[in-house]
């Protein structure tokens, strides 16, 4: 086996969606890159992704492998799976250790490093987490339309999902998982489209290989659900973009401008790890301007 080489023109951490799109923008426009991946993209669990057109209903796995095998048709793109373990500025750029202590480094780097979900403490919720427990509408709500749904969430974030969903079902039930937390105007507006709300806490959501098929509460009673919405909270997956100074914003995502820069110059970043609109067609976008911008300022830098 060839000795890998150490140096690139970029080194994009995140061989996902947004990560391969950027690697094959930068892979025709005849750049170096190394893309490092750790193998655990959010979506792993999800059986089918939709709202990207000539791909819809395929599983997540086999649009990421068929992305894989045409960037790596591209000469001058590497792609490495380990995990990016530390990062460094150096007087020519960037340094990149990986977990394995193996240094490589480039002029530019790209995070296409999605996010880690952060399951709740309620058993059965994250075997059914993408497959029964869904957190998006456009990417999962027309096959479960006009199905009787659970809703998992207080506040807001309840409120918003009772107000979109009812364009897919009209049968919702809210969980709040304790005292419920309502405007007066909120309670009006979800009694008024008959949508339930039950404060007692979920304890656990029966299920078979990630299929809900009740839920369980504190008090012993038991709600039959097929499906359930919910927006859990996150991590980034890497905290390097910080360790080099990048701006994370008040709802954890790293803050870019425009073309996907970071408050860093020559670091970029795209993809989930950026925006609360999570889906595989918005990945892809963010990636394909990401790598057609780095590759506009590396020509500005050297013409």
């Amino acid at each position: 086996m060839n000795k890998m080489k150490k140096d690139y023109e970029v080194i994009i951490i995140g061989g996902s969606y947004a990560g391969l799109s950027s690697a094959m923008a930068l892979g025709r426009a005849l750049r170096s890159v190394l893309i490092i991946d750790a193998g655990e993209p959010c979506n792993r669990q999800t059986p089918h992704s939709h709202n990207f057109i000539t791909h819809d209903g395929e599983t997540p796995g086999t649009i990421s492998v068929k992305a894989k095998e045409q960037v790596l048709k591209y000469p001058t793109v590497t792609f490495l799976e380990a995990k990016a373990a530390q990062g460094l500025k150096t007087d020519a750029g960037f340094e990149i250790i990986t977990d394995a202590n193996e240094t490589f480094s480039a002029g530019k780097l790209l995070f296409a490093t999605g996010i880690k979900d952060i399951m709740p403490d309620i058993d059965g919720f994250a075997q059914c987490w993408g497959i029964s427990v869904i957190h998006c509408p456009y990417c999962h709500g027309y096959e479960v339309k006009n199905m009787k749904t659970a809703i998992l969430a207080n506040g807001e974030a309840a409120y918003h999902y009772g107000f979109l969903l009812t364009q897919w079902t009209k049968d919702l039930t809210i969980f709040t998982n304790g005292k419920a937390n309502f405007t007066d105007e909120q309670l009006g507006k979800l009694k008024k489209h008959d949508i339930s709300i039950i404060e007692t806490p979920v304890t656990s959501l029966n299920q078979t290989n990630g299929q809900l098929k009740n839920i369980v509460l504190a008090n012993g009673d038991i709600h039959n659900f097929t499906v359930m919405y919910s927006r859990v909270p996150f991590v980034q997956h890497t905290n390097i973009p910080q360790q080099l100074g990048c701006t994370v914003d008040e709802n954890g995502f790293i803050q870019t401008a425009e073309m996907q820069k970071t408050t860093v110059a020559g670091i970029y970043a795209a993809g989930d790890c950026t925006t609360m609109m999570r889906s595989v067609a918005v990945a892809v976008a963010d990636g394909m301007r990401a790598g057609a911008f780095i590759n506009h300022e590396m020509q500005a830098e050297s013409f």
